[in-house]
């Protein structure tokens, strides 16, 4: 399985990028069923911050962002959702040689998202210094292009009445 699709899987709920309970299962190549009760039984090792369960109403959203097809598709269970350090501590109750795998993948998708992050963050605060530096001339050069398109749009429509007289 390739990066992209990992990063296909990555979804945002909480102001956090997670991973859903069935996608790891489906990357780790074991039941959904095995991988909740392996978390289940390690349950210290996933405090809040690791791991937690979906609300009803993020389920709702889920579905109507098409991430999981409809709330039939889990069977009626709560889905688990992992954090980047969640998905990292499932290596050490998921101990096969897939898992180990699949989870070196997923932390460098999960460190490619953050770099892409920062460079957008320090992307949009050199925008905004510009902004404020260069702010009057930005509005000078603005109400000079408002002012020719008003410019046009008055001759366009003196050029559009009926004359009078010769």
């Amino acid at each position: 399985m390739n990066l992209q699709e990992i990063q296909n899987r990555i979804v945002e709920i909480r102001g956090l990028n997670i991973m859903l309970d069935f996608d790891l299962a489906a990357l780790y190549e074991v039941e959904n069923r095995t991988l909740k009760q392996a978390v289940r039984r390690n349950r210290d090792r996933f405090p809040a911050d690791f791991m937690f369960e979906l609300t009803e109403e993020e389920v709702d959203l889920l579905v109507s962002q098409n991430v999981i097809p409809s709330k039939s598709y889990l069977g009626g269970a709560v889905p688990f959702a992992f954090t980047e350090q969640g998905v990292a501590m499932l290596s050490s109750v998921l101990r096969s040689k897939k898992a180990i795998h699949m989870n070196i993948a997923i932390m460098r998708v999960f460190v490619l998202i953050r770099q892409y992050t920062l460079s957008y963050t320090d992307l949009t605060n050199q925008l905004k210094a510009l902004e404020i530096r260069y702010h009057q001339q930005f509005s000078d050069v603005y109400e000079a292009i408002n002012y020719l398109i008003q410019k046009n749009k008055q001759q366009t429509k003196q050029g559009e009445r009926k004359r009078i007289g010769f």
